[in-house]
């Protein structure tokens, strides 16, 4: 039935293949295929087609730039704001830490994950609409965080906030959480609601004095000194 069918450039996404745009791009370009026919731009096919692209498509997706940069404290991970630079002004050759020379910065880099101002850590920069998906597109993606608070948490602290816990009225996913110190906590989420740990901690009766995200999928902050930035390699996963 008609009804049944989808457009291929959602189809595309849905995948992981590529963004919408891009799957708009490819199918003007005359690089998807559908069931081993060229597809167009508008066009529909049923949910399980065999959609595949051609090699230039391919090609393209490959050069498509990710960087994992160690955001410091007081830089904003979108747009610059009132008294704030945005992170993306630390993209400079002199903080580049992979092997030289340092790679071209594309424009346009999409934030996939925020950290507050006032967070730290690993932030990912990308131009590729695959992983930009993967990471905020609502998918169950580990991420780590080192958090210090003010106080020493007791036990009844720490099974609460591996929940069940709500925010805005709505539960959160359980948190997997160890105590690292006193007052210390390595806490692994996997969503991203606005000021979560932060928000969390406050239900518990703690105050966050230092929040830094160590980890992202199979990616870690590794060795990256804070302002510092690579390129993710070809062989890397999230």
């Amino acid at each position: 039935m008609t009804d049944a069918l989808v457009r291929i450039s959602k189809l595309l996404a849905a995948r992981g293949v590529c963004s919408r745009r891009e799957a708009d791009y490819y199918l003007e370009q005359g690089l998807v295929r559908v069931d081993g026919r060229p597809a167009v731009l508008g066009e529909r096919a049923a949910p399980d087609a065999r959609i595949t692209l051609e090699p230039g498509a391919r090609a393209r997706q490959e050069r498509r730039v990710t960087i994992l940069m160690n955001k410091p404290l007081g830089y904003v991970s979108g747009q610059p704001e009132k008294g704030y630079q945005s992170a993306h002004v630390l993209l400079t050759p002199e903080a580049y830490a992979g092997p030289a020379p340092p790679p071209r910065v594309p424009q346009g880099l999409a934030i996939a994950g925020r950290l507050d101002i006032d967070s730290q850590g690993l932030l990912v920069l990308t131009e590729d609409g695959r992983v930009a998906r993967l990471l905020i597109g609502g998918n169950a993606i580990e991420k780590e965080y080192h958090v210090r608070v003010g106080a020493p948490i007791d036990d009844a602290a720490l099974e609460a906030l591996r929940g069940p816990l709500a925010l805005d009225g709505r539960p959160l996913r359980p948190a997997r959480v160890e105590r690292l110190g006193a007052d210390s906590l390595a806490m692994t989420l996997t969503e991203g609601r606005k000021r979560q740990i932060r928000r969390m901690l406050k239900q518990v009766g703690h105050d966050v004095r230092a929040l830094k995200r160590v980890r992202i999928g199979r990616i870690r902050l590794g060795g990256l000194k804070p302002g510092q930035w690579r390129v993710l390699a070809p062989g890397e996963r999230f």
